[in-house]
């Protein structure tokens, strides 16, 4: 049953991407410029307003809301490891299929730095490569070794994610991130699945890359 229901929801995915993403040769670019990239990315913000503000879904709505957490030791202190994690742009090559960041704003209020950003994905399927888009707002808080990041792609997936660094006595740190993935029912045991996979390699890769001197 669990392989049937991952099936079924791997075809779920396949059928959005076909109807939002390009299909082409092993590639960041998509068909679309970056300014156009932009105005997709405003049209989700105001569309879906995919930052934490609203409830959980409703019951019956045919969506659920799953919260978890993961943590990583990084041997490095924490100013050089809270600048090195929260720079999206290190995440690249480093993070699942994340091929190409677009940032479309970056900007300081408050001591927090708001980053929107389209993440530009590769994902390989049935022998060919399906580009992906995600869009983000990223916030920075500066003087809280915190930031915040909120996501939306299809089908209508949406992700909440704080990032918190901690001193660790022997002047390593912890990074621990609290994850909420909000899906239609049909697909958030897939959604969370595989998002938790593709954040934790991304630990370890920033990890390994922090800890040998690479960032």
């Amino acid at each position: 049953m669990k392989k049937l229901f991952r099936l079924l929801a791997a075809q779920l995915f396949a059928a959005a991407f076909v109807l939002t993403a390009f299909s082409g040769p092993a590639s960041a670019d998509t068909p679309q410029s970056d300014a156009e990239i932009a105005q997709e990315w405003q049209a989700a913000w105001d569309t879906y307003k995919f930052y934490d503000a609203s409830p959980p879904p409703l019951p019956h709505s045919g969506r659920t809301r799953t919260k978890t957490s993961i943590s990583v030791t990084i041997n490095a202190p924490i100013e050089h490891v809270f600048a090195a994690y929260s720079n999206i742009n290190n995440h690249i090559g480093r993070a699942a299929f994340l091929k190409r960041v677009v940032t479309h704003s970056d900007s300081t209020r408050n001591n927090t730095r708001y980053v929107n950003f389209t993440a530009i994905e590769e994902i390989p399927y049935q022998g060919t490569l399906v580009t992906l888009k995600t869009y983000a707002q990223q916030r920075i808080h500066q003087n809280g070794f915190f930031y915040e990041t909120d996501t939306w792609s299809q089908p209508n997936v949406v992700t909440h994610q704080k990032i918190i660094f901690d001193e660790v006595g022997d002047g390593s740190t912890e990074v621990t991130e609290n994850l909420t993935f909000d899906a239609d029912d049909s697909l958030i045991d897939f959604v969370v699945a595989n998002g938790v996979a593709s954040h934790q390699q991304t630990q370890a890769a920033i990890k390994q890359a922090i800890e040998s001197g690479q960032l």
